[in-house]
């Protein structure tokens, strides 16, 4: 089915590009200044005045072969541009998602299982906190805090001198993945990899407070509701140490509303905290789709709700098959 869904998207995104005029459509060919002139050739030539219909098949043909158009913000092709920025937003959720899952789901079982306690209470007001932030607030904090006053963390992505070095010396460093806390080992400059990592420590933290508050919370009500069943009183009965019971059986259980908003956090993750990438000046998915959506850059903000509408469905996939994992009585439904 992802293929419908996928094609569903795709008959959503052209409907609402065309609801803009024929002209407007055309600039997103142009790629110079001197071309503007040539914009009523530009319709004839790529059929802008054709029937819908004619259009979307055309437009489905050209992003098939990886000709998504041109983005005037990255100053080249879609296509290309994507494959540039996407690593930097790459290696911001390679560590924010196992952070974000690992914290959320230890927080929310020690609350659950300590219902009303000092550190249930102590892990609700972080959740309220971290949650009720505005996310670029609290970047702008972070960025206050260890920058402007204890300049401990730096934003951008790599420092000055390392960035001098990269471009004087392209022998001694080749980009693998783009990633430069992976480039670095793979290129044995561990002084790299440092100092990659000291630039993702300020984003990093910020999109993890932020976002792993909804996860602590679900995991903490779905444990709570696990504890109060009858199996968990049964075992008991049977004299079951509490060790067992929680983390063996309730805890297990109690992860499958869990998985499902940990698969959709990671979704929308993978979309690139604008505001996370915007104070911190990180140049990945999020930068470039806000400076796109300020330039009404039209052929990538279509690029990119395809990537994201297939990022969503094949998480929704695997949320389905985590699901069948985690519960093997699922399978039989």
């Amino acid at each position: 089915m992802l293929v419908f869904v996928l094609l569903g998207v795709s008959v959503l995104i052209f409907a609402i590009l065309m609801t803009f005029s024929p002209e407007r459509r055309a600039m997103t060919y142009v790629e110079t200044p001197q071309q503007v002139k040539d914009i009523p050739q530009i319709i004839k030539q790529h059929g802008l005045d054709d029937p819908a219909h004619v259009q979307y098949f055309r437009w489905l043909k050209q992003i098939s072969t990886g000709n998504w158009g041109w983005s005037f913000v990255a100053a080249d092709t879609v296509w290309n541009a994507f494959w540039r920025y996407l690593p930097i937003t790459l290696e911001l959720n390679l560590f924010t998602t196992p952070l974000i899952i690992i914290i959320g789901i230890w927080l929310g079982t020690q609350a659950g299982i300590h219902k009303d306690t000092w550190l249930d209470h102590l892990t609700r007001i972080f959740a309220i906190i971290g949650w009720s932030l505005p996310t670029f607030l609290f970047a702008l904090i972070m960025l206050m805090l260890f920058y402007g006053y204890f300049p401990l963390f730096p934003p951008g992505i790599i420092g000055d001198k390392v960035q001098m070095f990269i471009l004087e010396n392209p022998d001694k460093f080749h980009s693998y993945t783009g990633m430069y806390t992976i480039d670095g080992l793979l290129n044995g400059r561990l002084d790299i990899t440092l100092d990659a990592l000291r630039h993702l420590a300020m984003p990093v933290f910020t999109q993890v407070v932020v976002v792993v508050a909804l996860l602590m919370r679900v995991m903490r009500s779905s444990m709570i509701e696990e504890i109060s069943k009858e199996y968990v009183i049964t075992a008991r009965a049977k004299g079951a140490d509490n060790k067992t019971i929680y983390f063996r059986h309730a805890r297990k259980n109690a992860l499958i509303p869990v998985v499902t908003v940990a698969g959709w956090l990671v979704a929308f993750s993978m979309e690139g905290s604008v505001s996370v990438e915007i104070i911190f000046n990180r140049r990945g998915i999020g930068w470039w789709l806000a400076q796109s959506a300020i330039a009404l850059d039209i052929p990538v903000l279509m690029g990119m709700c395809l990537f994201f509408g297939l990022v969503y469905v094949v998480t929704n996939l695997v949320i389905d098959i985590l699901y069948a994992a985690i519960d093997p009585r699922i399978r039989l439904t």
